[in-house]
Parts: C-alpha cells; sequence; structure tokens
C-alpha cells in the first residue's frame, strides 16, 4: 500500500503538461478574454534591452576592473556574453517551438515535469519581485545628483522609529506607477520601454564616443601599464565573467511575452538573439573606452564611468551618465514588473495556482489580478525591507531556469514528450478514438475510389500505426525506444558529473588530492555523458514538436551541456548563506504545490 502511495505521488510530481489542454471553462460562459497581439521585434528588442541592461554597467565594471580584470574587463564582458548566448539559444527554440506566457516554467512542465516546473515558477516569482524591489530602492538615493542635499520630502528614506526599519515611500510610489502603466495594456507600457530605452542607449553611446575623442586626444593611458593588459592573470579574466554573467540576466523576460506577439514563432527567436548581441555589444565598448582612458586602480567602485570624465575635465558629463542610470534602473524595474502577473496567469491555467490570477482584464486585455497581486507585495517589499541579502537569491531562480531551459531542449531532440513509444516516421495513420463509420457516413459516389491516407503531420504524438501494415516492426520500436533510454540516462550522468565537477572546483575545503581525484570523475561523468549523447541519434519526431520549421538551437548536445555546466557551476558558488534564505522560499512554495497545486492540476 505504501509503495503504490509513493508511486502516486511520484507520477503526479512527473505528469507532463499535454498541450492544447487548458483549464475548462463552464459551458454556458462566453470565451474568456485572451492576451493583446500587439509586439514586434522592435518591442521585443526593448523589452530585452530595458530588463538586461540595468544599473550594473554604471557601478559594477568600477568593482569588477579594480579587483578581478584590470584593463582586461571587455574580455570578462566577452566571455560572459558567451556564457548567456549558451542559454540564450536554448531560450530562443523552446520560445519557437512553445510561445506561452509561461516561459521557462511552461517549458519545464511540457519537458520535465509537473514537480520541477513548479519550482522553477516558484523561483521566477522570486526572482521577479526582488528584483524589482531592489532596483526601485535604488532611484531615490541616485536622485540627488540632481536635487542636492534638499531632496523633497516624499524621496526621502526615513527611519521608523523603534523598528530600525528604514522605509522608502519613493520606491513603493515607482512600483505603484510601473503596475498602473502595465495595467494599462501590453501596446502602452511597451511604447514606455521603447522611449526610455532609446534614452538608455543614448546614454550609452554618448559614453562611448565622447570616451573615444578623449582617448584619442588625451592617450589612453588604461592601456599603457607596465602591468599589461592582465594583471590579474587568465584565473582574474574568468573571475570578472562569472560576476559579469548576471549583467545578462534579462532576455529572457522576452520570452514570457510570447502570446502578446504578433509572430511569435519568428519575432521571439530574433528578438532575444537580437537583445544579447546589442547589450554585449555596449558592454564591451563602454568597458572598453572606460578602462582606457583611466588606470583600473585610479577607478571610482561607486560611480566609474561620471568619474572616469571628471578626472579628464568634463564633469558636465556626470549629469548625462547620471541620467543614463536613473534610466536603466526604470526600464529595468518595468522589465521585472512584466513577467511576473504572466507566468501566474500560466500556472493558474494548468491549476497549480487560482484561477483568479488567470482573468483577462476583458479591456485592457491584461492579467491585472496577477499584476495588481504582484504589485502589492513588492511594494510592501520595497518600502519595508532591507533587501540587501535578499537581492542574492535572485541568481537563484535565474540559473535555475536557464538550467531547466538547456535541459528542454535536450529533453525535445532526443526523446520528446508525450511518446512512451515513438514509431517510426513511416507509420503514419494515427490510433486515435474515432467512432465507428456507420452506412450514413459512407459517400455512396465515392465507395470505388481509394481510402485517402492521411498525413503524417495528423500524427499525434503518441502511437500512430499503418492500416494497410497491421503488423509493426516491433525491431524499429524497440530500437527507437532503446535509444531515447541512452539519451536519457546519458543526459543523468553528465549532469551529475556537472555537479561533481563544481563542486570540487569550488570548495577549497576539500583536500587537494581529494580535489584533483573528484573533479577528475565528474570531468570523466560529464565529458563521457556527452560524447555518448552526441552520437545518439536524435529523434525525428522532434521535428514537428510544438511548432516545427522555427530556430533551432545549434551544436546540440554540445551547446546545451555546456550551458548546463555553467549554470551548475555558479549554482555551487551561490553561497552557503544563500541557499539557506532560498530553501526557505522553496520550502514555503512545496507547501503550497502540496496542499493545492498537486490536487487541483488539470494535467
Amino acid at each position: 500500500m505504501g509503495s503504490l502511495v509513493r508511486s502516486a505521488g511520484f507520477d503526479r510530481l512527473a505528469r507532463k503538461k499535454q498541450l492544447g489542454i487548458s483549464r475548462p471553462d463552464h459551458q454556458d460562459s462566453p470565451a474568456p478574454a485572451q492576451l493583446s497581439r500587439e509586439l514586434r521585434v522592435p518591442q521585443l528588442l526593448a523589452i530585452g534591452i530595458g530588463t538586461t541592461i540595468g544599473a550594473g554597467i554604471f557601478i559594477l565594471i568600477g568593482t569588477v576592473a579594480k579587483e578581478r580584470t584590470g584593463p582586461a574587463l571587455p574580455l570578462s564582458f566577452a566571455i560572459a556574453g558567451v556564457a548567456a548566448a549558451l542559454s540564450a539559444f536554448s531560450y530562443a527554440e523552446l520560445a519557437s517551438r512553445l510561445p506561452s506566457a509561461g516561459s521557462a516554467y511552461h517549458y519545464a512542465y511540457t519537458c520535465l515535469g509537473e514537480g520541477l516546473a513548479w519550482f522553477v515558477g516558484w523561483s521566477l516569482i522570486l526572482e521577479y519581485t526582488v528584483s524589482g524591489a531592489t532596483v526601485a530602492r535604488g532611484v531615490s538615493p541616485n536622485l540627488a545628483l540632481f536635487f542636492g542635499e534638499d531632496l523633497p520630502f516624499w524621496l526621502v528614506r526615513r527611519n521608523i522609529p523603534g523598528t530600525g526599519i528604514l522605509a522608502d515611500p519613493f520606491a513603493g510610489f515607482l512600483i505603484v506607477m510601473v503596475t498602473i502603466l502595465l495595467c494599462t495594456g501590453i501596446k502602452q507600457s511597451a511604447a514606455v520601454q521603447v522611449v526610455m530605452t532609446v534614452i538608455l542607449v543614448l546614454v550609452l553611446l554618448f559614453v562611448d564616443v565622447v570616451g573615444l575623442w578623449i582617448g584619442i586626444k588625451e592617450g589612453w593611458r588604461g592601456y599603457e601599464l607596465k602591468t599589461g593588459y592582465t594583471p590579474f592573470g587568465v584565473s582574474g579574466v574568468l573571475g570578472g565573467a562569472a560576476m559579469l554573467f548576471f549583467s545578462y540576466v534579462g532576455f529572457d523576460a522576452v520570452a514570457t511575452t510570447a502570446e502578446e506577439v504578433k509572430n511569435p514563432h519568428v519575432d521571439l527567436p530574433i528578438g532575444i538573439g537580437l537583445a544579447l548581441l546589442v547589450c554585449a555589444s555596449l558592454y564591451m565598448s563602454v568597458s572598453a573606452v572606460v578602462v582606457g582612458i583611466v588606470p583600473y586602480f585610479l577607478l571610482n567602485t561607486d560611480t566609474p564611468i561620471s568619474t572616469a570624465f571628471s578626472q579628464n575635465g568634463l564633469p558636465w558629463a556626470t549629469y548625462i551618465v547620471a541620467l543614463g542610470a536613473l534610466t536603466a534602473m526604470l526600464t529595468t524595474l518595468l522589465g521585472c514588473s512584466l513577467p511576473q502577473p504572466r507566468i501566474l496567469m500560466a500556472m493558474s491555467r494548468d491549476g497549480l495556482l487560482p484561477q483568479f490570477f488567470s482573468i483577462i482584464h476583458k479591456s485592457t486585455l491584461v492579467p491585472v489580478n496577477g499584476a495588481v497581486t504582484t504589485g502589492t507585495i513588492a511594494v510592501f517589499v520595497s518600502v519595508f525591507m532591507d533587501i540587501s541579502q535578499l537581492s542574492e537569491m535572485v541568481s537563484v531562480g535565474t540559473l535555475m531556469a536557464f538550467t531547466s531551459v538547456a535541459l528542454c531542449v535536450l529533453i525535445i531532440r532526443y526523446s520528446p514528450p508525450h511518446s512512451a513509444v515513438h514509431l517510426p516516421v513511416s507509420i503514419s495513420v494515427e490510433t486515435t478514438n474515432t467512432p465507428p463509420t456507420t452506412s450514413n457516413d459512407v459517400d455512396i459516389s465515392n465507395e470505388n475510389e481509394e481510402r485517402e491516407e492521411p498525413e503524417e503531420n495528423d500524427a499525434p504524438e503518441g502511437c500512430s500505426i499503418d492500416l494497410k501494415n497491421p503488423l509493426l516492426d516491433t525491431e524499429e520500436i524497440y530500437a527507437t525506444k532503446g535509444k531515447q533510454g541512452v539519451a536519457g540516462w546519458s543526459i543523468c550522468i553528465f549532469v551529475l558529473g556537472s555537479l561533481i565537477l563544481s563542486l570540487f572546483l569550488s570548495m577549497a575545503i576539500f583536500p587537494r588530492w581529494l580535489q584533483i581525484i573528484g573533479g577528475t570523475i565528474g570531468g570523466l561523468l560529464f565529458a563521457g555523458g556527452v560524447i555518448v549523447l552526441s552520437m545518439t541519434k536524435q529523434d525525428e519526431s522532434h521535428r514537428t514538436f510544438g511548432n516545427p520549421g522555427g530556430f533551432h538551437c545549434p551544436l546540440v548536445p554540445w551547446l546545451p551541456a555546456a550551458s548546463v555546466f555553467v549554470n551548475v557551476y555558479l549554482l555551487v558558488n551561490v553561497g552557503a548563506a544563500t541557499w539557506i534564505r532560498v530553501s526557505v522560499w522553496l520550502v514555503l512554495g512545496g507547501l503550497v504545490y502540496i496542499f493545492y497545486g498537486i490536487h487541483h492540476s488539470i494535467h
């Protein structure tokens, strides 16, 4: 009995989303409103760039250059961009195949199962909430440059007597304004995002042009140092890349707008790819001129770009840079607030959350209930909580999503979901529960004509047989199932290898000899799993899974496997204190799933 209960529980955790199934509505009720399809590539590009390029570019480059990379800062940005591109390729394929507002949650539910999908979605909710609150609390201090010390009373942070809480009312005001904007409609919020992103890009181009002019006029002092281009060595460059990796996070927000894109099949991959390319180009160019016109050890870690111009006789440029930093914060705040209600809506449509979150406003065609709920929580967090420690938890949700997306690509390629038995492509007639044909259904005028053969694309993702050849080629069927089994075990082995290798590369508590042995074992498992997977033929049915014919991630399984390793390595290095805080959030999510989601799932 106990084993039966455990088996039933595991089956619930492992059940996968059936494409095309949604929460049933009452028969007599009108058709529910759908999200408005208003977005094209320019709007997607603005959302991707605006969400990705936060205020970090105006602050982080000083710390990384001074402590890690020196003049090699652009090289670290390039390496971090390549690592981010590994995940972007996977996102682009899945956004094209399975366009859904749920983004990584939807992909994981389709390929990995309900249990893992729930925790991916739950982590994304934390990620976007804390990210938005962190950005909102950073706006008011930066306004001091424009207003001086005499800030208006509603901009000033205040201590609440007897609590030790430093309240930030302006942060709450900003989130309220962004929530109202989001509730007016995707077209309006996207238009505002486009305008602010254009301002941000113009400011960064200003930094490039003026910095280039200073370098040509005054000389590139930062590149003429005796310490050379890489004063901290290769390890410093790689360490800097690991720190800069999170400055590329944000392109995943584009995938959450899938149901509001006019042509998601084509526009989503283009939007994701272009956003990442533009961000990488701006990061590298800005960092190149900043470390070139000022030696890296003289950079200010709080305002590196502004002080770089001030040290070269252009103090007025400080105001333009400050405007860019403020704009970057606002675009990031809008970009972080946009996905939350859509992820809640996707989880609600699957029954894992109350139907309240799946209701779309008939006029604005926006999930208003989710937007107001997440906005209210974000207001409370941003005004009353010190989120300096919580902000570190953002990276965990991001890396969990990136890892699951890469694994989903591999599963679709080698063992597509919902196909317990994959029959050969040549077998083309579906075995659906078709009602028997009666004499009234027969067209007598065509009774001598041959029965039309159903097309291959009409077959479901499950079993299909050829009525003319009822004796199936069982050897081919079992060979297909055998290849899927090999692929599944290969994926498990290289993921385990990634974890072992990352642990022994990162944990200094292990003796040197144990690090070498453990790292070797992990490396062999990772390499062996990927090599076996690369020698396994991809399942032919992946070509018709989801929306076929769109973007396909290149170099499978190598790129997704590399993405998994990078993300697992970064997860291992998040830190024990952060993992403890994340575990509290995940336990809370587990309780919500156990007491509500697992019982109301429609799949």
